[in-house]
């Protein structure tokens, strides 16, 4: 192995290249020149290379390219050591690089040839344009769908907005259809009663049991607008405590009158004397609208079963103090899934033109949901429906209800003892109405038809109370009473309206002015006025 390498140490002792030239001139130099062109190009290219792929590291295969750039530097060196053993017989030093070269050619070569098929597979400019174009082609076949899905989204919100429109439409249609039909059987009542009073006003009995029937069919009236006003909202409630048990259990009549005798009627309450937080007269109706709904899931008869519980599962940051679940079941044939979906929407209803407002269970959503609960549900087709109302316990735990006054009681004639009641309204009908009924009480009344008369006969002289309508042209019921305070600071002010919205009047009047709502009763009229008088001459 020495003696090996001692070749390439002696080689030093041969003639240098030029020898074998002969040292002429031209051939030496021409050897030089050609040499150092191509060292120079060999050695430029791998800076090339390398200043391309440093600048495209995207490139594939990039590693090939330096290896490239080795077997061209090691082509590069061979030829300058061809110019330096001219004069310098470095033979082995020679040999060497030339074997450098020789491993970097093989090795490029090697990993060359499996590389082409994979560079051949890489696309062409060509290929690259045709892809580029085709891109482009499906770019814009993209922005035609889009362009025309949008016209569909568009056509489709027209087509939805029209279905929408046709929807309330037909809410509108069923709504007056059914008011139509229930406030024309309300005027029929009162007309007829009326006409049988002026026909016979010398029956005393027979003109009491006619009033009363009139009355009835005006209480209907005004269940009514309890009713549209409950599930719109716009009416806001009065929540009192209310004892759920005594309250079932004085409806049980009107409950056995309304679903006939092929409804068995069942009760299982809860006796604690819990209360819930209610407006009585709207939960009064809202049990009376799931009664009659669950009589006519019964056509055939069955049985209504009323019960109500203490619910521990409810939420307590919306019920702090615990709440209570009103269930009214009926053994009917159950909603289907489809009617279920839709049973709260107001003026939804399966009953035929003429038959059904709509509103009954809608009535109860909105009269639960003012109320600060919840109502739901629990129905399969052939197995009944429970209609579950949650209600708010009342902060005073069992026995903090307080007793209710039965609205329309009657008042002694002759109860006003002479005081005098400015009557204020903008409708003669009920300004003479009032009139008659304070005089029938015993009252002495004046009127004004608005509010400037209704100053104007202040300013003269002071009345002991005064009954002012709220919606009135002109000067509202708040301003006259704001101003007639001014003339007479401890006047007794009772308003009485049928204005719906209770968000307005509560603004307008504040919470501690007393309202009379419309349509009331002697009775009411009575407690409310004869309250107003006593809190002002005891102020």
């Amino acid at each position: 192995m020495l003696d090996y390498l001692n070749v390439f140490w002696n080689a030093r002792d041969l003639a240098p290249h030029g020898f074998c030239l002969l040292w002429q001139p031209e051939l030496v130099w021409t050897h030089v020149v050609a040499d150092a062109l191509i060292a120079a190009a060999y050695f430029s290219i791998p800076i090339a290379i390398i200043r391309f792929v440093t600048g495209r590291k995207d490139v594939e295969f990039s590693w090939i390219f330096w290896l490239f750039a080795l077997f061209i530097v090691a082509c590069g060196t061979t030829h300058l050591m061809s110019i330096w053993t001219l004069w310098t017989p470095d033979y082995g030093l020679e040999a060497l690089i030339k074997v450098i070269t020789a491993i970097a050619s093989v090795g490029t070569a090697i990993v060359l040839w499996p590389l082409i098929p994979k560079a051949l597979a890489l696309p062409s400019p060509l290929q690259l344009k045709q892809a580029n174009a085709e891109l482009g082609e499906r770019v814009r076949e993209r922005d035609e769908a889009l362009a025309q899905l949008k016209r569909e989204i568009a056509e489709r919100e027209r087509a939805e907005a029209a279905l929408l429109q046709a929807q309330k439409m037909e809410a509108v249609g069923q709504l007056t259809g059914g008011i139509a039909h229930d406030f024309n059987n309300l005027l029929q009542a009162v007309s007829g009663t009326l006409d049988l009073i002026v026909n016979r006003p010398s029956d005393t009995e027979q003109v009491r049991k006619w009033a009363q029937r009139g009355l009835q069919a005006a209480e209907r009236g005004t269940r009514l607008t309890g009713q549209l006003l409950a599930f719109s909202r716009v009416q806001r409630l009065d929540l009192k405590p209310v004892v759920i048990g005594p309250l079932i259990q004085d409806m049980l009549d009107l409950f056995s009158r309304s679903l006939g005798p092929s409804i068995r009627i069942e009760t299982n309450l809860h006796e604690a004397g819990d209360a819930v937080l209610a407006d009585r007269t709207q939960l009064e109706l809202a049990l009376l609208n799931l009664a009659i709904n669950a009589r006519d899931a019964m056509p055939e008869g069955g049985t209504l079963t009323i019960s109500s519980s203490i619910n521990d599962a409810c939420d307590p940051e919306i019920f702090p103090h615990g709440c209570i679940d009103i269930c009214v079941s009926d053994t009917g044939g159950g909603m289907a899934p489809e009617v279920l979906e839709r049973a709260f929407e107001p003026f939804f209803t399966t009953k035929g033109v003429g038959k059904g407002t709509g509103l009954g269970l809608s009535m109860v959503y909105g009269v639960a949901k003012q109320s600060g609960g919840d109502a739901r549900i629990d129905t399969r087709p052939g197995e009944g429906t429970t209609v579950t109302i949650t209600l708010r316990r009342d902060a005073a735990g069992p026995g903090g209800a307080l007793p209710e006054t039965p609205a329309g009681a009657s008042a002694p004639a002759g109860s006003g003892n002479g005081f005098t009641v400015l009557v204020v309204d903008d409708d003669e009908d009920v300004r003479t109405t009032v009139r008659y009924a304070l005089e029938e009480l015993g009252y002495r009344v004046e009127e004004a038809a608005d509010g400037a008369s209704a100053l104007a006969l202040l300013a003269e002289r002071r009345p002991d109370a005064a009954i002012v309508d709220f919606a009135m042209p002109g000067m509202n019921g708040a301003e006259v009473a704001r101003q007639a305070r001014l003339l007479h600071p401890d006047l007794p002010v009772l308003f009485a309206s049928g204005y719906a919205d209770t968000d307005a009047l509560g603004d307008a009047l504040g919470s501690e002015m007393p309202l009379l709502r419309k349509p009331f009763q002697l009775g009411e009229l009575a407690a409310q006025l004869a309250q107003s008088i006593a809190a002002g001459r005891s102020g």
